[in-house]
């Protein structure tokens, strides 16, 4: 199971992701946006209070997260 190593918010809601494998990718989290559960994060300010947890990121005040596999299938290299 992969971890991330570091994380970072970008414009346009996306993550710059570095895994613990060395692998950088660009995950865009748009998407996820038109569902109910991640609709709070369509605010730029609530989507940039993530917390990386190593296996997964997560916006606490929300009680939503993201594993780091999904995140990982999801990027595009950087």
């Amino acid at each position: 199971m992969r971890t991330i190593k570091e994380i970072k918010t970008l414009n346009d809601f996306k993550l710059e992701c570095i895994f613990d494998d060395g692998t950088k990718g660009i995950a865009d989290i748009k998407p996820f946006l038109s569902t109910e559960a991640f609709r709070p994060l369509a605010e730029p300010k609530a989507f940039s209070a993530i917390r990386n947890c190593g296996y997964f990121v997560e916006w606490s005040q929300y009680e939503l997260d993201l594993s780091a596999d999904t995140l990982w299938h999801i990027a595009e290299s950087a």
